[in-house]
């Protein structure tokens, strides 16, 4: 995997959206903050992060993240906690585990783990399911 020149960060990836004013913008970044080892794999001018919040402070509210990265799918993360602090940490968290899930499935190679062993071809086994090539 190569480096990249500007890697993506929190700071300068996050916009706030409806809800929230420029004002929450510093702490949202701060509670965010460690999203940015999990962004840096991305470029910092094709990567988008935007928060938002409907019916802030009331019972039900909804808050929702959504994370555009340039040659992959939207991914969206939403959280009723009633707690805005809480609900920010489970749309961070959530976001995470999607970004890892998503690198996981377009990158097995590097897991070997996740990759296909591959199997004999039946017609080389013998009726004993043995490799010809393995009798005595």
């Amino acid at each position: 995997m190569s480096a990249v020149a500007n890697p993506a960060t929190v700071d300068e990836c996050l916009r706030v959206g409806a809800g929230f004013s420029q004002g929450d913008r510093n702490w949202i970044a701060e509670q965010f903050g460690t999203l940015d080892a999990r962004l840096a794999g991305f470029h910092a001018d094709t990567t988008e992060l935007e928060v938002s919040v409907k019916d802030r402070e009331a019972p039900g509210q909804k808050v929702t993240l959504e994370c555009w990265i340039a040659g992959r799918q939207k991914v969206v993360t939403t959280s009723s906690e009633d707690d805005l602090h809480a609900a920010l940490n489970d749309v961070r968290d959530d976001l995470r585990r999607k970004l890892n899930d998503a690198k996981t499935k377009q990158e097995p190679r590097h897991n070997r783990h996740l990759r296909e062993t591959a199997l004999p071809d039946p017609a080389a086994l013998d009726e004993g399911g043995l490799l010809q090539t393995d009798r005595i």
